[in-house]
C-alpha cells in the first residue's frame, strides 16, 4: 500500500539559502513519525510546505499514491491534513471560538462551535473557556486552541509541532493516550519535538534532519535519547556541568504579594512568599494560566506591586518599573520570545537596544553608540552560537531556537545580579537547551540567584537548587529539588495540594 503522504526530492530555496534539499520523507498509514533535527534543520519549511503554506523550489507530493500540488492550508485541510504550530496562528482580538472558526466551513453556527470547542477540551484536558478574547491568554492556553482547533478538521494526517510543551507528566500521558487511539482508528502522526525520551516512547519511525538535509532514518525505540541527539547535531551534545556550593544571601525576597487579576479573565494572585539566594536556581512548576504571568508581571516591573512585597538586595522595589529594576541588577526574560522579548520586525541591535539602553553603554550624550551595540549584539550571538541567515537579521527571521538564545544571551552576558526567566527553553532543540541551560548554572555559579519559571519537569529537576508549584495565583514552599518526584510535581500542577513526596 502506498504512503498516507510522500514527499520527494523537496527543495526549498530562499534566496541563497537552501532550507530544504531533496529531502524525502514517507509517512505511513497508521503510524506515528518522528522529525527530528535541530533549529532550523529545515523541519519547519518542510512541514508549511506540506501544510501548503509555502510551495516548493523543486520535488514532488502524493497524498494517498496520488500526485497533489497542496496550494494553501485549506486545500491542505480538504486532503485531511491537520497542522498545530509551535508559532501559533490566531486573531488576538477573537474569542477561542472564533478562531476555531476560521477553519470551518462558514455556516457553521456558533454555538455548535463552541459546544464542539468545550467538549474536545474536557476530553482531552486542555482547559479552554470558547468565549475568552486570545489576547487574554497565556502561551500555553494558546497551544491548546491549535491542538483543538486541529482535532476539529478529523484530520486523516495530524501534524504537531511541540505538543507537550505545556502539559504536566498526565497531561502528557493522556495525549499519548490520544494519539495511540487516533493511530488505532487509522490516522498517522507526523510528530515534531525535542523531548527525545517522549518520541522514543511513541514514536514507530523517525526522520532526522541537519542542515537542510535528510542524514538519517531511525527507529526511536532501538535508539537512546543521546543517539538520537547525536544524530540531529552531528556530534555528542553536552551534559549539563554543576558544582555544589552553598547559597549566597538573599537576593529577591518577596513576602505577602497580593494582586487582583488584571481582568476577569486573569489570575489573581495570592499571598506569594519566595526567597532566591544568590547562587542558587529556584524553580517554579505550574501548568499555562495558574499566575505565572501575573508573577512574572509584578517581579519585572510590568506591574506595580505592594510596598515592601518584593525587595531586591534588601530594597523595596514594587513601586520600580522595568528599567529602574534592571538598573539595580535585575534581568528578565518573558516566555513569548517574539513579541513580547523582541519586537518581530525589529533587527537584533535594535531589540538589544530596547533591552539595553539604560544599563549596557549603549546611549552616550543622547546619541546612540552604534559601534557598542553591534559589538555587543556580535558578542551573543558567538557566546550563545546564535544562527543567522544574514548580518542583523530582524528577529521573526531567526528560528524560534535561535532567537530564544539570542535573548537569554543578551540578559545573561550582562552578568545580572537577579535573573527572572520563564520557559527558557520552550521549543528549542537539545544541543540549544543545553547550551541555555548550561549559562544559568554558570550565571548561578557566578554569585546570581535565578528564577526559573517552566512547565518542562525534566529541565527544572536538572536545573533547580529548590523547586515550588503555582497553582491558582498560589505559590508553594520552595522544596529541595531532590526531596520531590515527578508524580508529585505533576499533582501539584494539576491543583491537588498536600500530596506526600
Amino acid at each position: 500500500m502506498a504512503p498516507l503522504l510522500e514527499a520527494q526530492g523537496i527543495v526549498r530555496r530562499f534566496g541563497a539559502l537552501v532550507a530544504n534539499d531533496h529531502v524525502d520523507l514517507a509517512v505511513a498509514r497508521s503510524e506515528i513519525h518522528a522529525l527530528l533535527g535541530e533549529n532550523g534543520a529545515g523541519k519547519s519549511t518542510l512541514v508549511k510546505i506540506l501544510y501548503g503554506l509555502l510551495q516548493p523550489s523543486e520535488g514532488t507530493i502524493a497524498w494517498q499514491g496520488r500526485p497533489v500540488t497542496i496550494a494553501s492550508p485549506a486545500e491542505a485541510r480538504r486532503l485531511g491534513i491537520g497542522m498545530v504550530f509551535q508559532h501559533f496562528s490566531l486573531f488576538e482580538a477573537l474569542t477561542v471560538a472564533e478562531n476555531v472558526a476560521m477553519s470551518l466551513p462558514a455556516d457553521t453556527p456558533m454555538a455548535t462551535i463552541e459546544a464542539e470547542v468545550a467538549r474536545l477540551s474536557r476530553a482531552y484536558g486542555l482547559p479552554l473557556e470558547p468565549k475568552r478574547e486570545v489576547w487574554r491568554l497565556s502561551v500555553g492556553e494558546r497551544q491548546r486552541i491549535e491542538i483543538v482547533r486541529a482535532l476539529l478538521q478529523d484530520p486523516k494526517l495530524l501534524i504537531l509541532d511541540e505538543p507537550t510543551s505545556v502539559l504536566t507528566p498526565q497531561e502528557a500521558d493522556q495525549l499519548f493516550v490520544t494519539l495511540e487511539a487516533l493511530k488505532a482508528e487509522g490516522r498517522s502522526i507526523l510528530y515534531i519535538s525535542h523531548k527525545l525520551d517522549e518520541v522514543r516512547r511513541i514514536c514507530d519511525r523517525a526522520t532526522v534532519l541537519r542542515l537542510g538535509k535528510v542524514v538519517a532514518a531511525a527507529n526511536p525505540r532501538q535508539e537512546t535519547a543521546a543517539s538520537l541527539a547525536r544524530l540531529m547535531v552531528g556530534s555528542e551534545v553536552k551534559e549539563l556541568r554543576t558544582a555544589a556550593h552553598a547559597p549566597g544571601t538573599d537576593r529577591l525576597v518577596v513576602q505577602g504579594l497580593s494582586l487582583p487579576a488584571a481582568d476577569t479573565h486573569g489570575t489573581a494572585l495570592q499571598d506569594i512568599a519566595l526567597t532566591v539566594r544568590g547562587g542558587e536556581i529556584v524553580g517554579i512548576a505550574g501548568i499555562a494560566g495558574n499566575g505565572q504571568d501575573e508573577l512574572f508581571a509584578a517581579l519585572s516591573g510590568e506591574r506595580a506591586s505592594p510596598h515592601q512585597s518584593i525587595r531586591l538586595d534588601g530594597r523595596s522595589v514594587g513601586a520600580l518599573g522595568v528599567t529602574a529594576r534592571r538598573r539595580l541588577g535585575a534581568a528578565f526574560v518573558p516566555e513569548e520570545r517574539l513579541g513580547h522579548a523582541a519586537a518581530p520586525g525589529f533587527t537584533l541591535t535594535e531589540n538589544a537596544l530596547l533591552s539595553g539602553h539604560a544599563t549596557s553603554g549603549f546611549i552616550r550624550r543622547g546619541l546612540i553608540d552604534r559601534g557598542a551595540l553591534a559589538d555587543w549584539v556580535a558578542r551573543v550571538v558567538a557566546a550563545f552560537d546564535v544562527r543567522m541567515s544574514g548580518p542583523n537579521p530582524p528577529a521573526r527571521a531567526l528560528s524560534g531556537g535561535n532567537l530564544q538564545k539570542f535573548v537569554v544571551g543578551r540578559e545573561i552576558l550582562r552578568e545580572p545580579k537577579l535573573l527572572v526567566v520563564a520557559q527558557p527553553t520552550w521549543g528549542v532543540d537539545a544541543a540549544a537547551a543545553a547550551t541555555i541551560r548550561q549559562a544559568l548554572v554558570d550565571l548561578a555559579g557566578r554569585g546570581a540567584a535565578v528564577l526559573v519559571a517552566s512547565q518542562d519537569l525534566d529541565e527544572l529537576f536538572a536545573l533547580s537548587d529548590r523547586l515550588a508549584v503555582i497553582s491558582e495565583g498560589r505559590l508553594s514552599e520552595p522544596r529541595p529539588t531532590a526531596t520531590l518526584d515527578r508524580e508529585t510535581v505533576g499533582l501539584m500542577m494539576g491543583g491537588i495540594h498536600g500530596v506526600a513526596a
